[in-house]
């Protein structure tokens, strides 16, 4: 990392510690065969040793798979293209970049980040960035991949370290993952499991549940974490990182190389229109009634519309990002078009390699089962303390902060503990709905930690565009304090809640009476 300066406090020279060990570990694309290589060794290890539990939602016993039997070997080989192909963020990051490498290749996101950067004050773009990844979480996992390279190329032009905007944006999208002014399927998916686990204790309570039972909370969490987020970076992370001293810095002093000309300005305004254009074209497909795109019933939060998102952002990128070319003339045919979109994916080479690794491994893991017989033992454990009130929520959040660090996706923890958690913080007389608060609130904190996080990845490939050299240990590093002061904060903020007895959405009461 290049820095001008960087403090030396106790808690920077600790973060130093990380960043020197971390950055020790081989290249990121050989850790994760590594730890692909290292979870065959637990699974035969494991499985040797007869590990197994009962998993919640099956009532079936689970046994760790040895990925070194017949089996498992014939299944790594057979796998190995798909385990590729499937990784999550492979075809999303791809297809969007086709989108967003039209804008950039035709100049209009340099172009409007000018006009931006002229705009709004210096001071509230970290804060601007770190709003903006939150409500991206509207867009599922589109948010990863338009808004760090996005922040890098915003900061850099304010002479900015470029991971220091990678940074804001990556934990807005990811630690503030369970925050938002609106629903979203995530809303829709851990819902769901919720009131499915609490049926099995009172079904007449579950009726009276709705999927927006942690609305109130979510919303204050918004602003509650871009303020939070925006201290981190001013006050932590940049002062750490430096001034950007490598290319594409817009000197301040500088007016003219921030000035619009003419033609860009003719740019801006058509490309403005087609948006408008676009975008009214979409809706079409959305608002009536009867559009093609809502769900059943009507319904929007869950329909095709939030299922093809990163569609709606290609085509959003795209048709702006063509008609600024062609009114600059920089896509004068279709040519152009081709050779400029070819250059977009050519840059994304290193990611390629990353998510071939990365992919062997996450899919290594899961076929395992040791993700899952991690979060039942730990959740078992939870019950066998018996502990309540106060130190068993915390403890709770404590133990899905960890165990998110090894299972990635929210819902698919969340169907594994539940089932589970649910019904302990029941009987201990605290509701469903706070129980699932407390749980996304930990299940997000930690995200910008965890290699098995799907979007990991992406963001050192989009990191090592600005410096080659960067690893694990300068990411990590530079995630730390996002995460632990998301996590104080915000459970601070859950306890508060607890304390003051506020609902936490429409009828969605803190503690539950049996009846």
């Amino acid at each position: 990392m290049t820095a001008k300066s960087k403090p030396h406090g106790p808690f920077q020279r600790f973060l130093d510690v990380i960043e020197f060990a971390g950055n020790k570990l081989p290249h990121p694309a050989t850790l994760f065969a590594l730890l692909a290589l290292l979870v065959v060794v637990l699974s035969w290890i494991f499985s040797q040793l007869g590990l197994s539990v009962e998993d919640p939602l099956e009532g079936e016993q689970v046994e760790v798979f040895n990925l070194l039997s017949a089996e498992g070997v014939e299944w790594m080989f057979t796998s190995m293209v798909d385990n590729f192909i499937g990784f999550a963020p492979l075809g999303v990051v791809l297809a969007t970049m086709i989108g967003i490498g039209m804008a950039e290749q035709s100049g209009l996101i340099g172009t409007a980040l000018r006009s931006f950067i002229l705009a709004i004050p210096r001071t509230l773009v970290t804060f601007a960035i770190v709003f903006a990844g939150i409500m991206s979480s509207v867009a599922s996992d589109a948010g990863y991949v338009v808004l760090p390279p996005l922040a890098a190329i915003l900061f850099v032009s304010l002479g900015r370290h470029p991971l220091a905007g990678i940074a804001a944006a990556f934990a807005g999208v990811s630690a503030g993952f369970s925050a938002n002014l609106l629903l979203s399927g995530t809303d829709v998916l851990l819902g769901e499991l919720t009131i499915e686990a609490a049926a099995t204790v009172d079904p007449g309570y579950a009726d009276q549940m709705n999927l927006a039972m942690n609305y109130w909370f979510i919303i204050v969490s918004t602003f509650v974490l871009a303020i939070v987020g925006t201290l981190v970076s001013q006050f932590l992370v940049e002062p750490r990182l430096g001034e950007w001293k490598g290319e594409g810095v817009l000197k301040g002093e500088d007016r003219d190389s921030l000035k619009i000309t003419s033609l860009e300005k003719k740019g801006l305004i058509a490309a403005g229109i087609s948006l408008v254009v676009t975008v009214g074209l979409l809706l079409l497909l959305i608002v009536p009634e009867n559009a093609v795109l809502r769900g059943e019933d009507g319904a929007i939060v869950q329909s095709p519309f939030m299922s093809s998102l990163v569609v709606v952002i290609i085509i959003a990128f795209f048709i702006p990002g063509l008609v600024y070319g062609i009114v600059t003339k920089v896509v004068r045919n279709d040519t152009d078009v081709v050779n400029q979109l070819s250059q977009t994916l050519a840059g994304m080479a290193m990611f390629l390699v990353l998510a071939f690794t990365a992919g062997q491994f996450i899919a290594y893991f899961n076929q395992s089962n040791l993700g899952l017989i991690v979060s039942v033992i730990g959740a078992e454990a939870l019950d066998s303390i018996n502990l309540t009130g106060l130190p068993l929520v915390l403890v709770f959040m404590a133990f899905v902060a960890i165990v998110n660090l090894f299972v990635g996706s929210a819902s698919a923890k969340w169907a594994m503990l539940a089932p589970v958690m649910v019904p302990i913080m029941m009987h201990l007389g605290i509701s469903p709905e706070f129980t699932q608060a407390a749980y996304r609130v930990s299940d997000s904190a930690t995200n910008i930690l965890s290699p098995l996080m799907t979007y990991f990845a992406l963001i050192i490939a989009v990191a090592q565009r600005y410096d080659k050299r960067l690893g694990i240990g300068s990411l990590v590093s530079v995630m730390l304090p996002y995460s632990l002061a998301f996590m104080g904060v915000w459970t601070l903020m859950t306890l508060g809640w607890m304390w003051l007895d506020v609902p936490l959405g429409p009828n969605a009461p803190i503690y539950y009476e049996a009846p």
